[in-house]
């Protein structure tokens, strides 16, 4: 089912490089499925990405977008996978998640060497983020993650991780599941305020130099029983609901641009 942008910010140019990236072959079909919901050719091309950059993605997970900004930059550029070390996390059930995501990103790798042959996997401690020299970045990304930093009290760290490694005039990308309103620091149910991200931002140094409508889902009525994670592609619900969460489809997302400022 093909879920349409909405809002008056939707209609976004996409660029020819990215569009090809998009339609690269060597896509799991399964993940090319959530291109009707997650909007890969228009988030993209909001944010700026080019061949020619250094971008980086924090905790890319199984590597979804992993697969269109690889051969995105793979001529012309660098892409870098920044994920968390599983050595900094204490021992047990984080650790063996953090390592289970780390290996599962690299396996994934190596199954593709043409493609990922020039991507690069870095670690980083999420108590003390950096991710690479600082002012050495065209653009960070970071997809429906910000919630997992606020739960954990690392959001603020984190921003000035990315403020830290970008580029004087380089983008920082957010897309993050989006609340009805601001929500407080111990909420559960994976959704953050748009104004709460644009303040954590803010006070990392950054400018808000753009937002776009092109991830809602006014469907979305962010009032289930397992919060965001009821909906696909996670499908935390009984069967007997599948249809009825299978025409909501995935979250009402905000899509955030900012920018370091150049000085």
């Amino acid at each position: 089912m093909a879920i349409k942008p909405a809002g008056p910010n939707a209609q976004v140019a996409i660029t020819p490089a990215v569009q090809k990236a998009v339609q690269d072959s060597r896509r799991d079909p399964a993940n090319v499925k959530r291109d009707a919901y997650r909007h890969p050719a228009q988030t993209l091309s909001f944010f700026g990405v080019a061949p020619g950059q250094t971008v980086i993605e924090v905790t890319p997970g199984n590597g979804w977008y992993s697969e269109i900004l690889a051969p995105l930059l793979h001529d012309s550029g660098r892409y870098v996978a920044a994920v968390v070390d599983p050595m900094a996390v204490a021992e047990g059930r984080g650790r063996d998640y953090q390592q289970r995501s780390r290996d599962g990103l690299e396996k994934k790798f190596a199954g593709t060497a043409t493609l990922y042959d020039k991507s690069t996997i870095v670690a980083y401690d999420p108590k003390a983020p950096t991710f690479g020299p600082a002012n050495s970045a065209d653009v960070v990304l970071t997809f429906r993650n910000v919630h997992n930093w606020r739960s954990a009290n690392q959001a603020e760290g984190m921003f000035k991780g990315f403020y830290s490694v970008l580029k004087p005039g380089g983008v920082l990308g957010v897309v993050e599941h989006r609340a009805k309103a601001d929500v407080p620091a111990d909420d559960k149910t994976g959704y953050v305020g748009q104004q709460q991200v644009i303040a954590m931002a803010k006070a990392a140094g950054f400018e808000l130099a753009g937002s776009s409508e092109i991830n809602a889902n006014p469907r979305d009525t962010k009032d289930h029983p397992n919060g965001v994670w009821t909906l696909p592609p996670t499908n935390q619900h009984d069967k007997a609901d599948e249809a009825k969460y299978q025409a909501i489809g995935e979250s009402d997302r905000m899509t955030l641009r900012f920018v370091k400022p150049a000085r």
